[in-house]
């Protein structure tokens, strides 16, 4: 199988940023050069964008995690900076309904001991949510409460 049939196999599946091309790509015995010949043309022809690539995983990851662990993951999938920033423009305006979705879909309710809140914060921050975000979550919550 070619390289460039190859490729395209790849991208029909999924996006794919540029530098995951790359890497999957060079797994596969072809010269550096080749695979950047490979790649540049298949971004000429709008196969292949980071832009793109940049919005699915900002989609699929956008109910279940918070704006650190996506951009995270968009840095290493080896998204420019100024495509992550415009990415993530909308969603950290939504970020706020999707942490207490998920909080509330986990714990249902205002935690009644400070152990119990602990892991409220720890469950949020360890799905990517600022503290910002979780503060609110959990301030708001009380107020409600009450």
């Amino acid at each position: 199988m070619n390289l460039y049939t190859r490729a395209l196999g790849y991208l029909v599946r999924r996006e794919y940023s540029r530098q995951e091309l790359e890497r999957k790509l060079s797994r596969h015995e072809h010269t550096l050069d080749e695979i950047k010949n490979i790649l540049d043309r298949l971004e000429q022809q709008k196969l292949l964008s980071d832009e793109r690539a940049a919005e699915q995983i900002l989609h699929a990851r956008s109910r279940k995690y918070g704006s650190k662990r996506i951009r995270y993951e968009l840095q290493m999938k080896g998204i420019t900076d100024h495509l992550i920033e415009a990415a993530m423009k909308d969603f950290e305006q939504t970020e706020f309904s999707c942490a207490r979705a998920l909080w509330y879909k986990k714990f249902g309710g205002v935690s009644s001991t400070p152990a119990e809140r602990g892991k409220q914060i720890r469950y949020l921050a360890g799905k990517g949510f600022p503290s910002e975000v979780i503060s609110r979550v959990l301030c708001d919550t009380r107020e409600i409460e009450n």
